[in-house]
């Protein structure tokens, strides 16, 4: 049983402490009249939550301290912090980081004063608060990150705070079934708990009008077995918190054991008055708790004597002895501090990280006896080398695969070789390679691999991401959020490095011809530009044993996002497995053998690319070169690391000018053919000297289903259109070459014409290879 009494009082030091936070600058336990200098001069937070993650907070604390259950809290209203700020300050967790958050007078003006204060914590969770896995600063993403922190991890319960406004959201919809992935053998529980308090910012939330019966018909189809918590319904709201937890818990314990077919996992529905504790009214007449005028900042500034006598209703005087202690009783509530939600070690998942015993890239290399010669799947090769890793790390299992149902399209199906996809219900239909205990994750939903994802690295695993190209923008704002997330965690100085965010894109935009133009779509890359150089990576690895190195790397970072971009076609492969560990760490080379100025100083003209499509017309543009125009001085250079085309000074892989100069020559045309949209290039090459030489071709947004040549022909990017280009740019060309140029694009136009006619692309496309 537990003491409501004593509950009571703890929640109210706590919501106290939360409404101070979002008022005061001074005059913190109200020692003397409310005066305006004690308030802040910009008020900031949405108390209308705070409350009930206290509540939640609270209930969580005892079941912590009755059964020893170490739990994680994923709170999805992270506007709400004033709450989680409270606790963390009353359960000694902010003062063991930082000793000016200090258990006393002191220590309370300086965590009051620093909410929502320049130089202070911001106005919702960051990493900066012990704790946390999830900001919560955009709505969606919170269950699907509970989901992935309890992987493998059977001793852990993730309680997911989730608030109904963002259960309108569309990844939030998705993530219920996250239930049906969880193997109750070895993986921890996901306890979500949806706050029905009714309004969002001016509106009623949709599943706060669903009565009772709906909301339980609606979950249980979900696969859940939900639980009522109305606290309007009950004088000893603590009591049923607690009885409720403790039968979820029983539950949770029961499906470990039996195993079930179809798992139905406990969660709380939690009704509770939003802004619960303030007066019923303002001075106007206008509602306030229970109402949306709860949301945000309640109490305006002005209205000095209502403000005053809601937060003197707390009695911070009988909480907080005369230095500003907590008093005694307070902290008998809390759990061993072991236990504290504050300070469970997968909140700071870094320091649980563990090297990936990866295997050498050279084992599974494709033979290169000379460029052009062998023909391999990059994203195949690769295959068995995730395949061996996730062999290794069957016993630690911290390593997993989170892919939205392309697994095989992708040609990454040698995984299945080693583990199964998993799920926990049995399938409605003929299934392969499906078990309860795999660590292949797939499920038609980017947002949800990416929550998963996000909650597995976190908390100290690590994974890969593999995604059509153009369906990895779905997830523009959750990288968006988590590269905030890893930028701010590196500035936090108790925060330890957690193993990297890996997209491996396949599938890419110039070999979608046959899917067409919805399925041709480069922006992911433009979108990780802008993130901080701290925390961005960009890699178009040509083949398949540079693909095998860059994985190597990425898996073996830290605190980063790596994009790798890769084709899955069996193509051409055209270096070594040493050639290519030279290539990947230098991040841009010469290929001497394209080229035509072995032993000459200075080329006329460079020909450079990044990507496997590129790479091949480049290479392609320079034999045509070769053949058509044998004086032509032709370099060839290859672009693996996208980021080293910056300046040192704007990204840590940026080459130096002496290595820069070494591809690229000095006041050389450069004509770059590119994955991508060209905009990207031109956004790297900001700040190397004389960027206007650089001339690049990449997608156009020009596309429909097609075949292979003519969407390059209609972006401007096949062969023939980075020849005629070289030969109109290369210094003392332009008239001679001109005359060329126009019949290698006639030449070009031909063979479109061949495609239209025939519906498939001539044998001069098809067939050819790299010269011997």
């Amino acid at each position: 049983m537990i003491d409501t009494a004593a509950a009571r009082r703890y929640r109210r030091a706590a919501d106290y402490l939360a409404a101070a936070q979002i008022y005061l600058r001074d005059n913190v336990l109200l020692r003397e009249p409310l005066r305006p200098h004690h308030l802040k001069p910009r008020l900031l937070g949405h108390w209308g939550t705070c409350p009930g993650i206290t509540f939640v907070y609270s209930g969580l604390n005892a079941l912590a301290k009755a059964t020893g259950q170490r739990t994680l809290f994923v709170v999805g209203p992270g506007h709400g912090a004033p709450a989680v700020h409270a606790n963390l300050w009353l359960e000694g967790t902010h003062a063991r980081h930082d000793p000016a958050l200090s258990l006393d007078e002191a220590g309370l003006t300086e965590l009051v004063r620093r909410f929502s204060w320049p130089g202070g914590f911001p106005s919702h969770l960051s990493p900066e608060v012990p704790g946390v896995i999830h900001e919560g600063g955009e709505l969606g993403y919170a269950l699907a990150t509970a989901f992935g922190a309890a992987l493998d991890d059977p001793e852990l319960l993730v309680a997911c705070l989730i608030g109904d406004g963002e259960a309108e959201t569309g990844p939030t919809a998705g993530s219920w079934h996250g239930g049906k992935f969880l193997d109750p053998a070895h993986d921890g529980a996901v306890l979500p708990v949806l706050h029905l308090n009714g309004s969002k910012i001016s509106s009623p939330t949709v599943y706060a009008s669903m009565d009772d019966d709906e909301l339980a018909a609606y979950f249980h189809g979900a696969g859940w077995t939900p639980h009522l918590v109305d606290v309007t319904t009950t004088a000893e709201p603590d009591e049923l918190l607690a009885s409720t937890l403790t039968l979820a818990r029983t539950e949770i314990t029961g499906i470990r054991d039996r195993r079930p077919d179809r798992p139905r996992w406990p969660m709380i529905l939690l009704r509770s008055p939003k802004g619960w504790g303030l007066p019923a009214f303002d001075a106007e007449g206008t509602p306030l708790e229970g109402s949306f005028h709860a949301h945000q900042v309640p109490i305006e500034a002005d209205n000095l004597e209502l403000l005053e006598r809601w937060l003197r209703s707390y009695r911070p005087e009988e909480l907080f002895t005369r230095h500003g202690a907590p008093q005694p009783d307070l902290l008998d509530l809390l759990p061993p501090e072991e236990l504290r939600l504050g300070r469970v070690p997968q909140a700071n998942g870094g320091d649980l990280r563990r090297e990936l015993p990866l295997p050498d890239p050279a084992e599974f290399a494709v033979e290169v006896s000379k460029p052009g010669a062998a023909q391999a799947s990059p994203t195949a090769t690769a295959g068995e080398y995730l395949a061996e890793l996730l062999r290794r790390t069957e016993e630690s299992r911290n390593f997993r695969i989170m892919c939205p149902d392309e697994l095989a399209s992708n040609k990454l199906d040698a995984t299945l070789s080693a583990t199964d996809r998993v799920f926990a219900w049995p399938p409605g239909s003929p299934a392969e390679h499906l078990g309860r205990h795999g660590r292949v994750m797939e499920v038609l939903s980017e947002h949800l691999c990416q929550g998963w994802l996000q909650g597995y690295l976190l908390t100290g695993r690590h994974g890969l991401f593999p995604c059509y190209e153009a369906f990895a923008s779905i997830v523009d704002s959750m990288v968006n959020q988590y590269a905030k997330f890893l930028k701010m965690a590196a500035e936090t100085p108790w925060r330890t490095p957690v193993a990297s965010l890996n997209y491996l894109l396949t599938s890419e935009g110039w070999r979608q011809e046959h899917n067409g133009y919805s399925h041709q779509g480069p922006g992911f890359i433009n979108n990780l530009l802008t993130k901080k150089s701290s925390v961005s990576r960009i890699y178009f690895p040509p083949d398949a044993n540079t693909l095998l190195h860059t994985l190597h790397h990425c898996l073996s970072s830290t605190d980063r996002i790596n994009l790798v971009i890769a084709g899955k076609h069996p193509a051409a492969q055209w270096l070594s497995a040493e050639e290519a560990a030279r290539h990947c760490r230098a991040g841009a080379g010469v290929w001497d053998w394209a080229g035509t100025e072995q032993h000459r100083d200075q080329p006329e003209v460079v020909l450079a690319c990044a990507g496997g499509v590129p790479t091949v017309e480049t290479l392609a543009a320079a034999d045509l070169l070769r053949r058509h125009a044998p004086d032509l001085m032709v370099r060839v250079v290859n672009v693996v690391d996208l980021l080293s085309l910056s300046t040192p000074r704007r990204h840590p892989h940026g080459m130096d000018e002496r290595a820069f100069e070494a591809c690229f020559g000095r006041g050389l045309p450069v004509v770059f053919a590119f994955h991508g949209y060209p905009s990207a290039v031109h956004e790297v090459l900001h700040g190397r000297p004389d960027p206007a030489r650089f001339h690049v071709h990449g997608y156009l947004e020009e596309g429909t289903t097609t075949t292979p040549f003519d969407l390059l022909v209609s972006n401007r990017m096949s062969r023939y259109d980075l020849a005629a280009d070289a030969l109109r740019r290369a210094g003392g060309w332009a008239s001679a070459g001109g005359g060329l140029a126009q019949r290698l694009l006639a030449e070009r136009d031909e063979l479109r014409a061949h495609a239209f006619r025939e519906g498939k692309d001539a044998k001069e496309i098809t067939e050819w290879s790299w010269p011997a």
